[in-house]
């Protein structure tokens, strides 16, 4: 498995300690910015990544800022992405097994480093469930996207 990661300045601390933790685990990942916390406009990193991630089946993107909000309505705006904020490991785990998400959106602030792994781990390890009620609906979903 391959990550694509992206932050913008409120969630540069915690992407850089995200990475870290998918260093750790050995999931290669791709940093496509920011780079620094000096502030910067949110959806040109979020779009960044969805690109990356819309093209590439293979690929997971994980994005992280101030609310872990304005990102993923970023990269819901891109055709092919299925963004989910999640705060918690139940919704991480339901947003990849019923609506295949991929690409995960993270809070930088406010939020314990523990959990974050906690959600990166359950998210990144459940797989999609393939259930017929759940691909018909994701094809649903596709198609508002034409």
């Amino acid at each position: 498995m391959r990550v694509i990661i992206g932050s913008d300045h409120a969630g540069y601390r915690r992407k850089e300690e995200v990475k870290r933790f998918l260093k750790s685990r050995r999931i290669l990942f791709e940093d496509v910015g920011t780079y620094s916390a000096d502030p910067v406009d949110y959806p040109e990193f979020a779009v960044k990544v969805a690109r990356k991630v819309a093209r590439d089946r293979d690929l997971k993107g994980i994005l992280v800022c101030g609310s872990g909000t304005g990102m993923v309505i970023a990269a819901n705006k891109v055709k092919g992405i299925r963004a989910v904020a999640a705060y918690d490991s139940y919704t991480a785990k339901m947003s990849r097994m019923d609506n295949d998400t991929n690409v995960l959106g993270l809070r930088g602030r406010c939020f314990p480093l523990e959990s974050a792994k906690k959600i990166v781990s359950t998210w990144l390890k459940t797989r999609f469930s393939r259930a017929s009620r759940h691909r018909r609906r994701i094809k649903e979903i596709s198609r508002l996207e034409r």
